[in-house]
Order: structure tokens, then sequence, then C-alpha cells
């Protein structure tokens, strides 16, 4: 496949990314599936809907696939897409992978498993405002960014360092995905690749990662196997300016 900027493809991620060449990329900057949501396996394979729509919430969100698996095909799953991202990494490029407290163990090991070099967990604290579960009970207030690198990073990078907790509060207008993450947030993290930089993001949804990229004049290459979900990723770059393509 050439190497196109500032495109979406549709389609499943294990099948795209063979195509992609190697050294492509600044950064992958990703929200995968977590297959979370529940203590049960019958919980966690219920749809997504029940598991993350709050039901008082007048915006409905259309569903999405991939989250019902169990943890070990999880992170089988997740090491074969990483394994490939990596490939697509430039030597000392950013790999970031989003994951909530329950996945967390294995999202460290999937990373590993992967082939990329773990560096740390970013916290994202999504604030007071965050539901808690019950009463008697601490609220889930925080969910995590898994970070590495391919090879060596540069201690001369005139960039950073950057916060190791983020602070962003969830804002309903600014949420497009059942389990979309803040346009601000992702800003702040596309800040990893240099301006111009390519990033890749194999699991697309609904564009907040490629519209952050634009918006700190970095490049993106966006993946998304729902056609519902790229739709709406292409209507929001279409809004904010953007020229892109679509594969």
């Amino acid at each position: 496949m050439e190497t196109k900027r500032n495109v979406l493809v549709e389609g499943d991620c294990l099948s795209i990314l063979p195509s992609l060449p190697d050294g492509i990329a600044d950064a992958v900057i990703t929200d995968p599936p977590y297959s979370s949501g529940g203590m049960t396996s019958g919980s966690r394979q219920a749809d997504p809907v029940k598991k993350y729509q709050q039901s008082s919430q007048r915006l409905q969100r259309p569903t999405f696939q991939g989250d019902n698996r169990d943890q070990r095909s999880w992170g089988y799953w997740c090491s074969l897409w990483i394994g490939q991202c990596l490939r697509t990494l430039k030597e000392g490029g950013y790999f970031l992978m989003f994951s909530d407290w329950r996945q967390l163990p294995m999202a460290t090991d999937a990373l590993q498993a992967g082939g990329c070099i773990w560096r740390g967990v970013i916290a994202w604290d999504k604030t007071e405002a965050a539901r808690p579960p019950h009463k008697g009970y601490f609220r889930h207030q925080c969910e995590y960014v898994v970070w590495g690198s391919r090879g060596a990073l540069s201690p001369t990078d005139a960039r950073g360092p950057w916060p190791g907790c983020m602070r962003v509060p969830v804002r309903q207008k600014d949420k497009f995905h059942l389990t979309g993450k803040p346009t601000e947030l992702m800003r702040q993290l596309v800040r990893v690749a240099p301006p111009g930089g390519l990033i890749l993001d194999p699991f697309a949804g609904s564009g907040t990662t490629c519209l952050a990229a634009y918006l700190e004049g970095r490049d993106f290459l966006g993946i998304e196997m729902d056609r519902g979900y790229a739709e709406v990723a292409r209507g929001r770059l279409i809004e904010a300016g953007r020229n892109f393509g679509a594969a």
C-alpha cells in the first residue's frame, strides 16, 4: 500500500496494517476496544451500549464491534496488532494505547509482547464528574495510557517532558463515540510527534486522534472498521476544514 497522509481507511486493522510500509509513523496513538465493562464473562460480553452508555444520557450513540473478547484472547489480539504497529514506527517512535483499570495489567503485557519497550503509564483524570458505581465506593475517575517506544528515545529531544497525569473532563457535546476521548486530551497526546510528523491510529472511531493531529499541525493515518463511525470521523474533519482522503 502506498504511504498516504491524512487519510481514513475503512477496514479491519489486522488486514490493513500489514500493507503499510515499515518505519513511516512518528507515533501510534490509539484507543482500542477494552473488552471490559464488567466483572463476569456475561457482563463483558454485553452490548457496548449497555456497558458504557449511562441511562441518564439523552444523546444515544451507536454500538461498535470487537468489545467482547475474554481477557486472554484480548491480550493475544492486542499483541498481534501492536506488533504490526511497531513495524510501521520509526526508530524512537512513540506508542500510546488507552486502557481502563481492569485491562491495565494485560495491556502492559500486550505492549511488551508486541515488541515495544514499555516506558510507563499516564493517568487520565476525568475529574470528580466521573460517576461512582455506588456509595461506599471509590470513583472510577481515571483511565490510563500505556506508553512505550520502538527502541531508544533521544534525551536531547527539545519537546517535553509532558505531564504524567492529564486532568481533562468529558464533555458530552465533544463526545461522538460511546467511548470517545476528549479532543483536548488527544491534542495533548499527539504532541509526542514532531510538527508535520505522521500519527497512526488503527482504531480511529469517531476520528478524535485524527482531528487532534490536524489541529496540532501533525498528519494522520486512521483506520476504522465501522462504516458509521468512519462517516462521523469524516464529517468532523470536513467541519474542521481539513481536506483529506479516504480509502
